[in-house]
């Protein structure tokens, strides 16, 4: 595990792996209220994700305005999870810049198998080289899915 915070930036602009720097807040308000995948999750959840991932915070100054989290061991696989851009500031290559740095930083680098979960942003990924799971491929991959999840109040899978 990588013990140096992976800092690059560019005019005002700043993407930083320092944990310490994450707004939690914001980020529990944006996916729990604005996202399409984790409505409603507990900001206790986004905590834990956040302590066990490998997180990348984007940030206007000293004002947080986006996030991404990779799910990896840093040896053979990664899950990009959790990207988002706040509304205000979308429009201004930030997202672009955001997978270019996640692409390159040192604990990424060799993996086997990077995978990822999107309705929308399919034109993003594939400017990195992602592709969708063809027919052949997808009997493969399988998946535990408990959509209905953060409804609960305990959140505990059925």
């Amino acid at each position: 595990m990588s013990e140096q915070a992976f800092r690059k930036t560019k005019g005002e602009y700043i993407i930083d792996t320092d944990p310490a720097l994450i707004d939690r807040e914001l980020v529990h308000r944006y996916l729990s209220n604005e996202s399409y995948w984790a409505k409603g999750v507990p900001f206790e959840i986004v905590s834990k994700s956040i302590d066990h991932s490998l997180c990348f915070g984007l940030y206007h100054g000293s004002r947080q305005i986006g996030f991404a989290r990779m799910v990896t061991d840093r040896a053979t696989f990664t899950y990009l999870a959790d990207v988002f851009i706040l509304e205000e500031e979308r429009g201004k290559g930030l997202s672009k810049w955001m997978m270019q740095e996640i692409d390159t930083h040192p604990d990424l680098q060799g993996l086997r198998r990077w995978m990822l979960g999107t309705r929308d942003a399919h034109v993003l990924y594939e400017q990195f080289g992602w592709t969708v799971i063809t027919e052949e491929q997808r009997p493969r991959f399988m998946q535990r899915h408990f959509p209905e999840v953060y409804r609960s109040e305990k959140a505990q899978m059925p």
